[in-house]
């Protein structure tokens, strides 16, 4: 079973090519996107999550699925924490009796309570994105995009971020996220889909990715991002 398919999917904004060609099928379980920069990670997540419309293929969803995004530097409201999480779920239509609730509950699982009235824009970098987590998970969305989500974090906040979306994906939702950081790739991911040039060169598990990558593109990246 699939959840998500990719038809010939590409993506050119004036002259310049920034996808082509991308054909996939994602079904459940934690999905990284990899590659060098330029490679067209970010933008492929955004196509998928409906945030840009291809110029060539299609995007299917067999069925309709609820989604969220975390982004790399969340866009917090200027407003205190609950606040923040309370409007997401009003959007999403959430009765407001409930929505206190499920903010508070969200705000547990990743270990921030005490933030609740603070204001979301004065928390540190970690605290935000775990604020944008939360939020997120609050509206229990079946898949979950995430774009970079640690890069600009100290390692005690990502060690904090991956504890996190592993219990989101513990849940049962679909996790599709981008990441520089191959060590939290074969941490997190269970496959991995490398894109080199604004094209698919694999999509594999990620065990065999980084034992015996099918193609050179994917060795040498490996080698230059180990430092080997």
């Amino acid at each position: 079973m699939h959840w998500l398919e990719l038809q010939g999917l590409g993506l050119t904004e004036g002259a310049t090519r920034i996808l082509a060609d991308i054909d996939l099928k994602l079904g459940a379980g934690r999905t990284a996107l990899l590659g060098p920069n330029g490679a067209g990670k970010s933008t492929l997540l955004r196509l998928m999550h409906g945030l840009l419309r291809p110029s060539t293929g299609t995007v299917s969803w067999p069925n309709p699925l609820s989604q969220a995004m975390v982004f790399q530097r969340p866009v917090m409201l200027r407003a205190t924490v609950l606040a923040n999480i309370e409007y997401g779920l009003s959007l999403r239509g959430v009765p407001a009796g409930a929505r206190r609730r499920k903010a508070d509950e969200a705000l547990a699982r990743v270990g921030l309570p005490e933030l609740v009235h603070r204001q979301a824009r004065k928390l540190s970098g970690g605290e935000q994105q775990r604020v944008a987590l939360a939020r997120a998970w609050a509206l229990e969305p079946e898949v979950l995009f995430l774009d970079e989500p640690t890069a600009s974090l100290d390692p005690a906040s990502s060690r904090e971020v991956e504890r996190i979306i592993g219990e989101i994906a513990a849940g049962g939702t679909k996790i599709v996220m981008t990441t520089h950081n191959l060590g939290q790739a074969h941490r997190i991911a269970e496959e991995v889909i490398y894109l080199e040039g604004g094209r698919l060169m694999e999509q594999t598990p990620v065990e065999e990715f980084f034992r015996q990558p099918s193609t050179s593109a994917a060795r040498l990246f490996i080698q230059d991002e180990l430092g080997s």
